[in-house]
């Protein structure tokens, strides 16, 4: 006898047994699997119903992974791709306001540690710290407190 394909909620549940998905992601990851219409919509139900979806796990999770290594921005662009709502997206882009001069430092110093040697040198570090999602005055300000001392 041939077993049969997971359940959506068991696929869902063996996502979320990998790392915090949000509600969009599910969908989106398991839509291809719905084989009548409304069925993937009651799972989900079900599952936030039960806290397994929680967006506020989904938003600490990101804070927590990608806060130290990268800029607001980038932190702002991968909760929207996640389908995090708005409000919660600025409130978590807010509560990293206060520190992201000094991640940008630990980074910078982290990546590099020493001043660029010419010009070239020091448009790749801008580069990359943009890349990283810090806001062009907050690298601006890094590479000059950096090199003027």
């Amino acid at each position: 006898m041939a077993t049969s394909a997971p359940s959506l909620k068991g696929r869902a549940l063996r996502l979320l047994g990998q790392r915090e998905h949000s509600r969009s992601e599910l969908a989106r990851k398991l839509a291809r699997y719905e084989e009548e219409p409304g069925s993937l919509a009651r799972a989900l139900d079900e599952l936030a119903a039960k806290d397994f979806i929680s967006e506020a796990r989904v938003v600490q999770s990101v804070l927590h992974q990608r806060a130290a290594r990268h800029g607001a921005a980038r932190v702002r662009q991968e909760l929207l791709h996640k389908g995090v709502a708005p409000e919660a997206v600025a409130e978590a882009v807010a509560s990293l306001a206060g520190s992201e001069l000094d991640r940008a430092r630990g980074v910078w110093r982290q990546r590099f540690g020493t001043p660029p040697q010419n010009t070239g040198e020091r448009a790749r570090q801008i580069r990359f710290m943009l890349a990283r999602g810090f806001a062009a005055a907050v690298v601006a300000k890094v590479m000059r407190e950096d090199f003027d001392e």
